[in-house]
């Protein structure tokens, strides 16, 4: 449990737990889903898409759905419709004033987003204010440090974010810390199980519409008596107490 651990630092997911761009994802995809005489995009897919790499995600959905299409031409038609809705994203309640906290008691955070550096920069271009407190230590969906393949439900970005802020430290002298030292904060399955698997504990703030999809199945994947992480209604909940200041 959190209780027995010392907690270092906090890694970040980003789309539907900093931000609620989430919502773009869903009204885009539904809207080139349209065009080909296809359902909405429902919560049932939806839960399977969060956290997972542009690529992984668009195959999914195609499959799903029988489109035909390339991901690759599935991710351009998205990509399209989002342009005109990534300036409306705002962050979502609790989480410019947690980023705000841990910047100043001066506790290391990093961010681990699937998204790729460009929409990265589409969608947080408006909100630097928030953003700009994660300095350098950013990794997207795209970064070179994470192996083809291993995005989300894999642990390696969460890895790769925590070395980010080791070498900041270790050219300050400081002690590294270890990812049992960390709290992964994510709202999508695949990203809950990234942080289970890198043996950090995870803050999940599901959507609530995730939830009744899960129907009692999240407390199987948080795992029994709060052991490896614990479920959160949205980020104002969070009890900085778990952060030791």
């Amino acid at each position: 449990m959190a209780s027995s651990r010392t907690i270092k630092a906090c890694l970040f997911d980003m789309d539907g737990l900093l931000i609620n761009s989430e919502d773009i994802y869903t009204i885009s995809l539904t809207k080139v889903l349209e065009t080909y005489g296809k359902p909405p995009l429902t919560w049932d897919l939806k839960i399977k898409l969060q956290g997972r790499p542009g690529p992984s995600a668009s195959k999914l959905v195609i499959e799903h759905y029988d489109l035909p299409l390339t991901p690759e031409e599935l991710f351009a038609k998205t990509t399209a419709v989002q342009m005109d809705l990534w300036p409306t994203v705002k962050f979502l309640p609790g989480a410019l004033e947690l980023l705000q906290y841990l910047d100043t008691k001066k506790i290391p955070f990093a961010l681990a987003t699937s998204s790729h550096k460009l929409n990265y920069d589409r969608k947080t271009g408006h909100l630097q204010h928030g953003f700009d407190l994660f300095r350098h230590h950013i990794v997207t969906g795209d970064d070179s440090r994470i192996p083809p393949g291993k995005g989300k439900p894999f642990p390696d970005i969460w890895f790769a974010a925590l070395e980010s802020l080791n070498k900041e430290r270790k050219q300050h002298g400081q002690d590294t810390i270890d990812i049992t030292e960390c709290l992964v904060f994510e709202d999508g399955v695949p990203g809950v199980e990234a942080g289970k698997a890198s043996g950090a504990y995870v803050i999940w703030v599901p959507d609530e519409r995730a939830l009744k999809v899960l129907a009692g199945k999240e407390k199987e994947i948080i795992g029994e008596n709060n052991e490896h992480g614990i479920i959160l209604k949205s980020l104002e909940a969070f009890d900085k107490t778990m952060l030791g200041s």
